[in-house]
């Protein structure tokens, strides 16, 4: 496992209550932090890639709970559904424009949640996306945060292999930083991420 996301699923629920609430959840087809049985009201789960948001919708259908959970592939900006929160999934960072997408969230709901990387995280370093992360965070710090919270974890991998095969996807920056582990073993790579209430 690359990084005990428990632990991350621990932290969401302890740094917001999703209960009994309406949530625009963005980057749903993702491993969702946010399980959709976690007592919302509604869930409307949002993204752009369609296939993965059909493994979502089979696995909400397996579970009996498709009342509760919708699922919408569509980009964000696209969406004109409303509810009392609008949550970003690790996703925030990968939009074209975080300013604009915050904007169309405060339309749709009073609070948003945004659960990404740190800026300064050495995780994003070797993912190749310290630019993206930096720029989102200055965009959250202009809306005006009104709580935050920082926590420390790891990505682990057994090899070279296993860490090219996550960050490859990044593109050649990413695998050239990767370099750094050819050969080696038990890879632990210091990760930061935080919780933002907007």
């Amino acid at each position: 496992m690359a990084t005990d996301y428990a632990q991350l699923t621990e932290n969401l629920l302890r740094f917001y209550d999703f209960t009994n609430k309406v949530v625009l959840f963005v980057g749903a087809a993702g491993r969702q932090l946010l399980d959709p049985s976690a007592g919302t009201k509604k869930l409307i789960a949002i993204d752009q890639d369609v296939e993965a948001l059909t493994e979502l919708a089979a696995n909400v259908a397996a579970r009996g709970i498709q009342d509760s959970v919708e699922v919408v592939g569509s980009k964000f900006e696209n969406v004109a559904r409303s509810g009392d929160v609008v949550y970003f999934e690790f996703c925030l960072h990968e939009m074209a424009d975080p300013q604009k997408a915050l904007t169309h969230a405060r339309n749709l709901a009073r609070d948003i949640v945004v659960f990404d990387h740190s800026p300064g995280s050495e995780w994003i370093f070797y993912g190749a996306e310290e630019d993206n992360v930096a720029r989102s965070s200055a965009v959250m710090e202009s809306f005006g945060i009104r709580r935050r919270q920082t926590f420390q974890a790891a990505q682990r991998f057994a090899n070279h292999a296993e860490l090219l095969a996550k960050v490859g996807p990044q593109g050649p920056r990413a695998i050239e930083r990767a370099q750094r582990f050819a050969g080696a073993r038990d890879i632990v790579i210091p990760m930061s991420y935080e919780l933002n209430l907007l």
